[in-house]
């Protein structure tokens, strides 16, 4: 699939509704990779991008590095362990 460095030039596309979404219909040159795309406003601007995910396992957890430590709140509370009480099954 194509991708276009920023710099490509414009192209005019149609837009048309599908049930109650806005679509776009995204000519081949501009077409992104994978199912999935990240869209935010920047002014009168919507920027589209595609989702892009781990390649593998390391740079899964490159990915998991980054995140903030868990806190208090975020563990398993202490629960009291009962013994097994013997049941007749009869």
């Amino acid at each position: 699939m194509p991708i276009r460095s920023p710099s490509s030039k414009p192209k005019e596309a149609k837009l048309f509704r599908n049930n109650r979404s806005q679509a776009v219909r995204i000519p081949v040159e501009f077409e992104l990779p994978g199912d999935r795309v990240l869209i935010r406003r920047e002014g009168m601007k919507l920027i589209i991008e595609p989702v892009t995910g781990p390649a593998n396992i390391v740079e899964l957890l490159a990915q998991w590095k980054k995140e903030a430590p868990l806190g208090p709140e975020d563990q398993f509370p202490d629960i009291e362990d009962m013994p097994a009480k013997p049941e007749n099954i009869f």
